[in-house]
């Protein structure tokens, strides 16, 4: 009798910014489960040399490089056929290739949350005409997602959003303006690009997510809140209305979130460190130093007034972190730059694309005048 084989289905995979954190932390469980997916197209902004060996590795000649030619993105995105998009782009610049992905049909993986930031509704929007799921890749995300897959929308009374609290968490504010960009490129836990280290030095990457937990889960700012927790092992929570506290751990390594996303709505197997239980482990909490850190307070600010303010913290944040990384402003000098650009008449509600890049536009000239 002839026995026939299965044929083993591949989850078709494209991955946008493919030299940055997430896309190389994607390729390598690319490598790691040859058997479950197929790289379709890679692409990264300026590092050709990169994105042509990494396109070598994945057996991938569907490449683009995006710095010189923005307008193409669509039509590669369209080309590559992908099941799931994995977003690992920095910044605003990730929001149309975001975008693309959603109109062509894809599932989005998303770790650019400057997308969400700016632009949550209409992305919603698209990702439900077209019947796709935008599953966060971000580690805090990405375990609230999966505890409210297990609650329950319905059930879930608030959030919390564990931090690192960055290189800075026990300096004392009045060592802050001798603050280095090496000082707070440092970070203590997770190795990231540039823009992202400083972000969470500032709290500000918090800040994001805070906004971004707003837009994925349809949380006001009340029903969100950060906790301190240095040792990066549970990822974030979920209070339930009885009062209980539901918890994600794992490593701090951004495999776990990216291979759920990937795999989602199925749990599988995988060969991931996990949590080693049969030596201590110590777990400390505590409030974020608002006051200390104004960055996250501002983020609560932006997500109670709306409007367009959302858009404008995230520009100016941008604007300002780079040039705290070209020595043109202080450490210190982020947060009070940026609060002045929010002060100004952003109460206009984006009701499309065009209308969320101007804002942008606007936002970033009014913040760089200030430098």
């Amino acid at each position: 009798m002839e026995l026939k084989m299965k044929a083993i289905t591949k989850k078709k995979v494209l991955i946008l910014g493919c030299t940055g954190s997430i896309g190389q932390n994607s390729i390598a469980l690319m490598k790691e489960y040859p058997n479950d997916f197929e790289v379709v197209g890679l692409s990264a902004h300026r590092n050709e040399a990169k994105l042509k060996t990494f396109g070598k590795e994945c057996n991938c000649t569907n490449l683009f490089l995006s710095e010189n030619n923005e307008e193409g993105f669509a039509e590669f995105i369209s080309q590559t056929k992908a099941d799931i998009a994995i977003n690992g782009i920095s910044g605003f610049a990730g929001l149309l290739p975001s975008i693309h992905c959603l109109e062509a049909k894809m599932d989005l993986a998303l770790a650019n949350k400057e997308s969400i930031v700016s632009a949550g509704d209409l992305l919603q929007s698209i990702a439900r005409k077209n019947n796709k799921k935008i599953i966060p890749v971000d580690s805090e995300h990405s375990a609230v997602f999966s505890l409210i897959q297990g609650l329950g929308k319905n059930s879930v009374k608030k959030i919390l959003l564990t931090a690192s609290g960055g290189p800075f968490r026990l300096w004392e504010k009045e060592r802050f303006p001798s603050i280095r960009v090496q000082d707070a490129l440092a970070h203590p836990t997770w190795s990231m690009g540039k823009k992202i280290s400083i972000d969470s030095a500032t709290l500000a990457n918090k800040g994001l997510e805070v906004i971004e937990a707003s837009r994925l889960f349809s949380l006001d700012a009340k029903e969100i809140q950060v906790l301190i927790h240095p040792q990066s092992i549970v990822h974030s929570m979920v209070q339930s209305k009885d009062g209980a506290y539901y918890a994600q751990l794992s490593p701090p390594s951004m495999k776990q979130a990216i291979l759920y996303a990937l795999n989602y709505p199925e749990i599988k197997e995988n060969s991931l460190p996990s949590l080693d239980f049969s030596q201590d482990l110590a777990l400390n909490f505590s409030p974020p130093r608002m006051n200390d850190f104004p960055m996250l307070a501002l983020a609560y600010e932006v997500l109670e007034k709306d409007g367009a303010l959302p858009i404008v913290y995230n520009a100016a944040n941008e604007i300002f972190v780079h040039a705290f990384l070209e020595e043109k402003i202080r450490f210190i000098d982020i947060p009070v730059l940026t609060e002045k650009i929010l002060n100004g008449n952003w109460s206009m509600k984006p009701n499309h694309l065009e209308d969320v890049i101007q804002i942008d536009r606007i936002a970033r000239e009014k913040a760089g005048a200030l430098i």
